[in-house]
């Protein structure tokens, strides 16, 4: 492995020391703007990369770029993040329009969700600095993550979430041995956050800001392994477009990143244009309005609870203004029809947040905004299991006799098979 230098602020470019700063740039907030910092390494870690003509082959999963991110092997721990599958949905993509549609699927990390990427990398972090308790505020799975790699690994996870966050993720952190705690607003759990970091010294895994910034500098890098694995999986290329679900925007900052060290390793002369799916539209208003930073958007109840606030950050517009890239705002009927597609044409129950990404393509597509021939990977943040009862799917299940007669007018009434098809 290889320490990291220091950090940069992604706005001023201001340096800082390599020391555990989550709260952003303070030179910018002071101006009024609420910047996340990015992690720099020392030339040698790409010499090293360079020189072996890709990553470290007796590693595995997201440990297996430990040159490129922030973490020492002894303070790691791996339980099989990372090696997601790149599926080429031939059947999803006729319906979307495009020829060459590919799925990463999140879904098959450890706890269902690729916040297991930024957990593994943050819990090492953690180790590192000698810290007994991590802490986080989530509305699942990033909390069930964390809650998973910080059991491993012997520390103490304190978790902070939403009184209206699913019960499946409530019960998965609780399962995964965190001490779960629940407020009614966000800012509540800010403001508690704080104090118990400033009190304790707990090691914070996300912002705790009412500005936020995103979370973690060091646990966004782990991201990146994304944007790897993907080039990878291609044949040592790039795809054209990449969509990913956004809030705040720590997985489409951090796959951004991925991707401009692949090119600077010279493994690849272009990145791809990212495209933001988001519910409430900050990052859509801003491009739109070429604002130098999000403000924030009126939210309300959404199907899509992993990204259903209202804010967004300067690190996910810089990373789509970098990649000459789009937001799109998504409804959450269009998340729940991509849901019931890629169930049925390609097998995978995706939460509907991951739809976002899908949606995001088809609404370019519709408007003539991507080519039927670009290569497009749409990222597929977690399973739907997380949140089982958005969209209702199994609210008018049926309830039949044990006979014939009885099915058949349920499968004609409820599903609009007809009798003679039986």
């Amino acid at each position: 492995m290889s320490s990291p230098s220091g950090l940069t602020c992604l706005r001023c470019s201001t340096s800082y020391p390599a020391e555990e700063i989550v709260t952003g740039c303070p030179k910018c907030r002071a101006e009024g703007v609420a910047v996340n910092l990015k992690v720099t390494y020392p030339n040698s870690a790409f010499r090293t990369v360079q020189d072996s003509r890709g990553f470290d082959s007796g590693e595995r999963g997201v440990l297996r770029y430990h040159d490129l991110l922030p973490i020492s092997l002894a303070h790691a721990t791996w339980l099989g993040e990372g090696e997601t599958p790149l599926i080429h949905a031939g059947a999803l993509g006729e319906l979307v329009g495009l020829e060459h549609l590919y799925l990463k699927n999140e879904t098959r990390n450890p706890t269902g969700s690729y916040k297991d990427r930024m957990a593994a990398v943050i819990v090492a972090r953690a180790r590192e600095a000698g810290a007994t308790t991590v802490t986080i505020a989530s509305s699942g799975n990033a909390g069930a993550a964390l809650a998973a790699y910080a059991t491993v690994a012997g520390l103490r996870c304190v978790i902070f979430t939403s009184e209206s966050a699913p019960l499946a993720v409530k019960a998965q952190m609780r399962a995964l041995g965190a001490q779960v705690v629940a407020l009614s607003s966000s800012p509540q759990r800010w403001t508690i956050m704080a104090q118990a970091i400033e009190r304790y010294g707990w090691y914070a895994a996300s912002n705790y800001q009412a500005d936020p910034v995103g979370s973690n500098p060091y646990g966004v890098e782990a991201y990146k392994t994304v944007a790897f694995e993907v080039w990878e999986q291609l044949g040592r290329d790039v795809p054209d477009v990449m969509a990913l679900p956004v809030c705040y925007g720590d997985g489409l900052a951090g796959t951004a990143r991925g991707f401009v060290d692949l090119q600077d390793l010279g493994f690849t002369r272009r990145v791809p244009r990212l495209v933001a799916g988001e519910v409430w539209g900050p990052l859509t208003h801003a491009q739109a309005n070429n604002l130098e930073a999000p403000v924030p958007a009126e939210a309300g109840p959404t199907v899509a609870f992993s990204i259903g606030g209202g804010r967004s950050t300067y690190q996910a517009l810089h990373a789509l203004t970098e990649s000459e890239g789009r937001a799109v705002t998504v409804t959450d009927e269009e998340l729940l029809h991509w849901q019931r597609e890629l169930g049925r044409r390609e097998g995978i129950y995706a939460e509907a947040s991951s739809l976002a990404s899908v949606a995001a393509l088809a609404k370019l597509r519709a408007e003539d905004r991507l080519r039927p021939s670009a290569v497009s990977v749409a990222l597929l943040t977690a399973t739907g299991l997380k949140d089982p009862g958005a969209g209702g799917l199994a609210d008018d299940v049926p309830l039949i006799e044990p006979t014939l007669e009885s099915l058949a007018s349920a499968l004609t009434s409820a599903y609009g098979i007809p009798a003679a098809e039986l």
